[in-house]
This record gives structure tokens, sequence and C-alpha cells, in this order.
């Protein structure tokens, strides 16, 4: 029996602590904040049933870092990772041989490293199938949409950091057109040289975001911007977005305003045997987000090591992972938008009003 360990973390601190403990939603955010910092790191739920398609059979444990996202980006930074060390060694004391960081634990400095130097088992930040299946989904999304990736204008925002620029390498190969979009033209260009000899793709870039990803039928969003930087009226009708930015670049008046774009933050991942999580993060049963799966497919995969960290990544981790994960049996089905499951129903209507408005158009 393979074993891991996953963090997990409220995303906000009145809504997610307040299904615990109902009585916090008649209390200020500033006192139930205040109350989180006091907590300690607590194990959730014992994971169970995660089966590979080649037998090998794992178990696992989410922890909680009693920390919200806007915590972890105000409070100081030795204090955020002590509560990430403290979660992963409960893991580890429960027999994990690897743990993932999720959500923002694999955001907050730098990117696990100071984690993995503290504990003694291996981390990882789940990023590399993150991309995987975030650009995966993406496409799949766009077919679903009527569009034809092999004939898309696609935007990167955030090319040029080497999240972006993997995803760009990856799209290179199947989109007609890339924008890359980014604060400063030099870096963007660099990146422009290295994909017109990757792929087959007509390869442009902007530095400005608006103007960047007004034509794009497919945009991915991958900057580290603190604050949303796409706005409704940036986006053509019938697009596609997906948004991989932790803070979010996709500002959440897009999916209240545009009923005709469909927005997603990535793949939602079918997990291999009969699990239970024993816990809801908002997921329909059985499956997971990426970062999740990368760490379950290297515990089955019996590679205790740390695959993804730091913040850099590279086109070779990306498909490696995808090839563990697709041998174990994990595999998309779904998609995600603002932590919630995005029906086929809802795809279709965002696509009937994409096409009604085209028609309006003409």
């Amino acid at each position: 029996m393979e074993r891991f360990g996953f963090i997990i973390h409220p995303l906000d601190a009145k809504r997610d602590v307040a299904r615990k403990y109902p009585f916090v939603k008649f209390l200020p955010e500033s006192i139930v904040e205040w109350g989180l910092t006091k907590k300690s790191s607590m194990l959730v739920s014992h994971i169970t049933g995660v089966k590979s398609k080649t037998g090998v059979e794992a178990e696992g444990w989410f922890v909680g870092c009693p920390l919200t996202p806007k915590q972890m980006l105000s409070l100081p930074k030795e204090f955020v990772y002590k509560k990430i060390i403290d979660a992963a060694k409960i893991a580890q004391d429960m027999g994990a041989k690897i743990v993932g960081l999720g959500a923002f634990t694999s955001v907050v400095g730098d990117g696990g490293r100071t984690i993995a130097q503290n504990v003694d088992i291996a981390i990882t930040t789940g990023n590399s199938f993150t991309v995987a299946t975030a650009v995966d989904g993406a496409v799949k999304a766009a077919r679903l949409m009527d569009i034809d990736p092999a004939a898309a204008s696609v935007a990167v925002v955030g090319a040029a950091g080497s999240i972006g620029r993997t995803c760009a390498q990856i799209l290179s190969r199947q989109a007609a057109h890339i924008t890359l979009v980014g604060l400063a033209t030099d870096p963007l260009e660099k990146v422009a040289e290295e994909l017109r000899t990757f792929g087959s793709a007509e390869i442009g870039i902007s530095s400005n975001v608006e103007q960047g990803i007004r034509e794009a039928d497919i945009v991915v969003t991958v900057s580290s911007a603190t604050d949303a930087i796409v706005e409704p009226s940036y986006i053509k009708t019938g697009a596609v977005v997906c948004d991989v930015a932790r803070p979010r670049d996709v500002s959440k008046r897009v999916v209240e305003e545009r009923d005709d774009v469909l927005v997603i933050d990535g793949g939602v991942v079918a997990v291999p045997g009969d699990v239970e999580f024993n816990f809801s993060f908002g997921f329909p049963p059985k499956t997971a987000y990426a970062c999740m799966s990368e760490t379950m497919a290297l515990s089955l995969e019996a590679r205790y090591e740390c695959f993804t960290l730091g913040k850099e990544l590279t086109l070779q981790q990306v498909e490696e992972i995808s090839a563990i994960c697709s041998k174990h049996g994990f595999e998309l089905a779904g998609f995600r938008s603002f932590e919630k499951a995005v029906t086929d129903e809802q795809i279709e209507t965002i696509r009937q009003n994409a096409k009604r408005r085209k028609s309006r158009a003409k």
C-alpha cells in the first residue's frame, strides 16, 4: 500500500469555516481570521480506495492548514511556512511518503522549496499536471464551444514566466496563432523566438492584456499579478478562458456579466479506483483537482521525490507526469470554474448564448 498526503486550506474565512462552525457566520471576518491564526494544522480526513489500473493501491490523508489565501499573502512568511510545515509533518507522521501542496500553499514563498527542506518526505506542488490538464481542458472546452483548436487564435497571458512559456510550447503545436502577453516585450520576444522553431503556430506578442486577448478564441492566463487583470469587456464572444493563475487573473465579474464566454479554472480529474475522500471540496464523487492527482499518481508510481518544486517548470515534467497519470488511469472528467464544477448543460447554454450574439452582430 502506497501512502500520500495532501494539504488543503480554507479559501474564504467565513464561508469555509462556517461549514464546521456555523456560528462564525455571525462574526466579523477579521475575528474569524484572527481565530484561524491561533489554530494548529490538523488532520482532516483519511482517503481510501485509490487503485491504479495496474493494480497498485494507495491511501492518503487530507491535512488542513488553517490559513486563507489572503492571510498567506499578508502574514509574515515565516509564520505561514511554519503552518504549512506543521501540516506536512502531520502527513509524515501518518506514514505518507509524499505530500502535495494544495491551492495557495504551493504559491506562497518559494513554491515549496522551504517546506521540502524542513520535512523528511517528498513535496510536490502539482503544477506539472495542473498545466497539462489546464491546456487539455482548454482545448476540449474549445471544441464544445464550436472552436476548432487547429484554426484558433490563442492568447497566453504571463507567457514570459515558466508556466506560461510551457503552456505556449504545448499550444504552439496545436493552434494556428498564439499571442504572447506580458508586461514587457523583451522577455516575450525571447519566448517567441523559441516558439517559432518549436511549433507551427504564427507567433505574436503584446504588452497590453486587453489588446492581447481581444481576438483570442482561447485564452490561457497564468500571470503573477496580485489582482484581476482580465475584465468582461476584454473577451471575444464565444471564447474559452482558462485561468491557471493564483491569485486569479480573471475577474469574477466575467462569469457574472458575460454569459457568452466559458471561464474554467482547469480540468476535473477522474481518480482511478473506488476512491473516498471523506471530505467534500465541491467536486463530483471520485474526482479531484489535478494537483491532488499528481500527488496520488506519484505515490502509485512509488516516485517519492520532489517532482514539481519551486517556480520553474519544464515541458518535460508536464509530459512525464501526463504519462504517469495516464498509466495509472487518471483522466479528464470535466471542468470547474471558481471552485465549482461546470456541467454540460451550463456549457451548452453558454454556447447557445454566444451563437445568438454572433448572429445578431452580423
